[in-house]
Protein backbone atom coordinates (compact mmCIF):
# COMPACT_ATOMS: atom_id res chain seq x y z
CA UNK A 1 0.00 0.00 0.00
CA UNK A 2 1.73 3.53 -0.87
CA UNK A 3 1.74 5.88 2.03
CA UNK A 4 -0.12 9.23 1.58
CA UNK A 5 2.88 11.70 0.95
CA UNK A 6 1.52 14.79 -0.40
CA UNK A 7 -0.72 17.38 1.43
CA UNK A 8 -4.34 16.38 -0.02
CA UNK A 9 -5.99 14.34 -2.43
CA UNK A 10 -7.81 15.15 -5.53
CA UNK A 11 -9.95 17.62 -3.94
CA UNK A 12 -7.57 20.11 -3.13
CA UNK A 13 -5.54 19.96 -6.06
CA UNK A 14 -8.64 20.66 -7.62
CA UNK A 15 -8.86 23.95 -5.69
CA UNK A 16 -11.81 26.03 -4.39
CA UNK A 17 -14.22 28.06 -6.00
CA UNK A 18 -13.36 31.38 -3.56
CA UNK A 19 -13.62 34.37 -6.05
CA UNK A 20 -16.97 33.73 -7.35
CA UNK A 21 -18.59 35.64 -4.61
CA UNK A 22 -17.03 38.43 -4.78
CA UNK A 23 -17.90 41.44 -8.21
CA UNK A 24 -15.55 42.29 -9.83
CA UNK A 25 -14.45 45.70 -11.92
CA UNK A 26 -16.61 45.81 -15.67
CA UNK A 27 -13.70 46.05 -18.04
CA UNK A 28 -14.36 47.56 -21.52
CA UNK A 29 -12.09 46.59 -24.71
CA UNK A 30 -9.19 48.35 -25.68
CA UNK A 31 -7.49 48.47 -28.63
CA UNK A 32 -6.83 45.07 -30.56
CA UNK A 33 -9.66 43.55 -28.39
CA UNK A 34 -13.57 42.63 -29.08
CA UNK A 35 -16.46 41.11 -27.71
CA UNK A 36 -17.85 38.14 -28.83
CA UNK A 37 -20.64 35.91 -28.45
CA UNK A 38 -20.03 31.96 -28.71
CA UNK A 39 -21.02 30.53 -31.12
CA UNK A 40 -19.49 26.69 -31.36
CA UNK A 41 -17.15 24.79 -28.73
CA UNK A 42 -14.71 22.86 -30.71
CA UNK A 43 -12.64 21.33 -28.47
CA UNK A 44 -8.67 21.56 -27.15
CA UNK A 45 -9.41 24.60 -25.58
CA UNK A 46 -10.90 26.24 -28.96
CA UNK A 47 -14.26 27.78 -30.01
CA UNK A 48 -15.87 29.64 -32.84
CA UNK A 49 -17.09 33.26 -32.16
CA UNK A 50 -19.08 35.60 -33.62
CA UNK A 51 -17.49 39.01 -33.23
CA UNK A 52 -19.52 42.13 -32.68
CA UNK A 53 -17.81 43.29 -35.88
CA UNK A 54 -19.61 40.97 -37.93
CA UNK A 55 -16.12 38.35 -38.41
CA UNK A 56 -16.65 35.17 -37.18
CA UNK A 57 -13.42 34.08 -35.64
CA UNK A 58 -11.53 30.55 -34.07
CA UNK A 59 -10.56 31.57 -31.26
CA UNK A 60 -8.08 29.35 -28.86
CA UNK A 61 -9.14 29.73 -24.74
CA UNK A 62 -6.00 31.26 -22.54
CA UNK A 63 -4.44 28.49 -20.20
CA UNK A 64 -5.09 31.31 -17.15
CA UNK A 65 -9.20 30.57 -18.08
CA UNK A 66 -8.81 26.97 -19.24
CA UNK A 67 -9.44 24.80 -16.15
CA UNK A 68 -10.91 27.51 -14.00
CA UNK A 69 -13.46 29.50 -16.21
CA UNK A 70 -16.00 27.46 -17.66
CA UNK A 71 -17.41 28.95 -21.20
CA UNK A 72 -20.32 27.32 -22.77
CA UNK A 73 -22.09 28.70 -26.40
CA UNK A 74 -23.90 31.72 -25.94
CA UNK A 75 -21.54 33.10 -23.34
CA UNK A 76 -20.60 37.20 -23.80
CA UNK A 77 -16.39 36.99 -24.19
CA UNK A 78 -13.78 38.83 -24.70
CA UNK A 79 -11.58 38.95 -27.56
CA UNK A 80 -7.68 39.23 -28.38
CA UNK A 81 -6.98 40.10 -31.55
CA UNK A 82 -3.98 39.44 -33.12
CA UNK A 83 -2.24 41.41 -35.31
CA UNK A 84 -1.08 38.86 -37.87
CA UNK A 85 -4.46 36.65 -37.94
CA UNK A 86 -7.75 38.53 -38.57
CA UNK A 87 -9.58 34.87 -38.74
CA UNK A 88 -8.07 34.00 -35.11
CA UNK A 89 -8.14 35.65 -32.05
CA UNK A 90 -7.78 34.45 -28.22
CA UNK A 91 -10.24 34.95 -25.14
CA UNK A 92 -8.78 36.87 -22.47
CA UNK A 93 -12.04 37.16 -20.02
CA UNK A 94 -15.77 35.54 -19.99
CA UNK A 95 -18.39 38.19 -18.87
CA UNK A 96 -21.15 37.14 -16.29
CA UNK A 97 -24.77 37.94 -17.49
CA UNK A 98 -24.91 40.47 -15.11
CA UNK A 99 -21.57 41.73 -16.65
CA UNK A 100 -23.12 41.35 -20.05
CA UNK A 101 -26.50 43.12 -19.41
CA UNK A 102 -24.85 46.01 -17.80
CA UNK A 103 -22.15 46.18 -21.15
CA UNK A 104 -25.38 46.23 -23.46
CA UNK A 105 -27.03 49.11 -20.69
CA UNK A 106 -23.93 51.18 -22.02
CA UNK A 107 -24.04 50.66 -25.27
CA UNK A 108 -21.20 48.43 -25.77
CA UNK A 109 -22.64 45.64 -27.07
CA UNK A 110 -26.04 46.00 -29.68
CA UNK A 111 -29.24 45.84 -28.65
CA UNK A 112 -30.27 42.60 -30.68
CA UNK A 113 -27.35 40.98 -28.33
CA UNK A 114 -29.26 37.71 -26.22
CA UNK A 115 -27.49 37.41 -22.97
CA UNK A 116 -28.09 34.09 -21.38
CA UNK A 117 -30.15 32.55 -23.80
CA UNK A 118 -28.66 30.11 -27.03
CA UNK A 119 -28.30 31.86 -29.88
CA UNK A 120 -27.89 29.65 -32.45
CA UNK A 121 -30.81 26.81 -31.65
CA UNK A 122 -30.86 23.36 -32.88
CA UNK A 123 -31.90 22.28 -36.58
CA UNK A 124 -35.71 20.99 -36.12
CA UNK A 125 -34.50 18.02 -37.78
CA UNK A 126 -32.18 16.83 -35.09
CA UNK A 127 -36.04 15.20 -33.37
CA UNK A 128 -36.19 11.45 -33.98
CA UNK A 129 -39.72 10.17 -34.58
CA UNK A 130 -40.26 6.39 -34.58
CA UNK A 131 -43.13 5.13 -37.59
CA UNK A 132 -43.97 2.00 -35.77
CA UNK A 133 -43.89 3.34 -32.01
CA UNK A 134 -48.01 2.44 -30.85
CA UNK A 135 -47.80 3.80 -27.58
CA UNK A 136 -48.96 -0.04 -26.11
CA UNK A 137 -46.43 -1.46 -24.06
CA UNK A 138 -47.97 -5.13 -23.82
CA UNK A 139 -44.91 -6.54 -25.66
CA UNK A 140 -42.53 -5.14 -22.85
CA UNK A 141 -44.69 -6.86 -20.28
CA UNK A 142 -45.04 -10.26 -21.84
CA UNK A 143 -40.56 -10.28 -21.82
Amino acid sequence: MPKNKGKGGKNRRRGKNENEKEKRELVFKEDGQEYAQVTKMLGNGRLEAMCFDGNKRLCHIRGKLRKKVWINTGDIILLGLRDYQDTKADVILKFTPDEARNLKAYGELPESTKINENQWEPDPDDHITFDDFDGDDDEIDDI
